[in-house]
């Protein structure tokens, strides 16, 4: 009796224990929105999801039509990819030459920073500099005479 029990108990274990993996393994249902803002308007050359055309209209069906079928967001847009070329998907792909989209830019965002690292030291030093020095260094001392006319100008003004 207890061999059955714990036979039994083992057997649910292992159900529960198997249930989420086969959950897990099931395609995820395609979103019609979802791929619509990664595609492309092969005439109007804007993302789907913007576009206001017939063609687009054609390819909305399209794109409906295959989800009807059961493909998955990688079929599909394998699928439109193969029909219409790699300028169809919105997103240049993540190998390859188009790689260089995503790299570019981290690189010239790394090459400012840099230069800014390098280059912020100096500008302290200089603004350090120019602190020490008097602040008049470069204006020519008034003679007593341009002092008092400064000061008789500046009284007419005062009320």
């Amino acid at each position: 009796m207890r061999r059955a029990i714990a036979a039994a108990g083992l057997l649910l274990l292992l159900l529960a224990l198997a249930s989420p993996t086969a959950a897990l393994a099931a395609q995820p249902r395609a979103s019609f929105n979802d791929i619509e803002s990664e595609v492309m308007c092969d005439t109007c050359n804007v993302p789907l999801n913007i576009a206001e055309s017939p063609r687009a209209d054609q390819e909305r069906k399209e794109i409906r039509d295959l989800i009807a079928q059961g493909l998955t967001k990688s079929q599909i847009k394998a699928t439109l990819k193969a029909r219409y070329g790699p300028a169809i998907l919105a997103l240049p792909e993540d190998k390859g030459f188009s790689l260089a989209v995503y790299l570019v830019p981290i690189a010239v965002v790394a090459a400012l920073l840099a230069g800014a690292a390098l280059v912020a030291p100096r500008w302290r030093r200089r603004t350090r500099l120019a602190a020490s020095t008097a602040p008049a260094a470069g204006a020519p001392e008034l003679s007593a005479a341009d002092a008092r006319r400064l000061d008789e100008d500046l009284a007419r003004y005062d009320v």
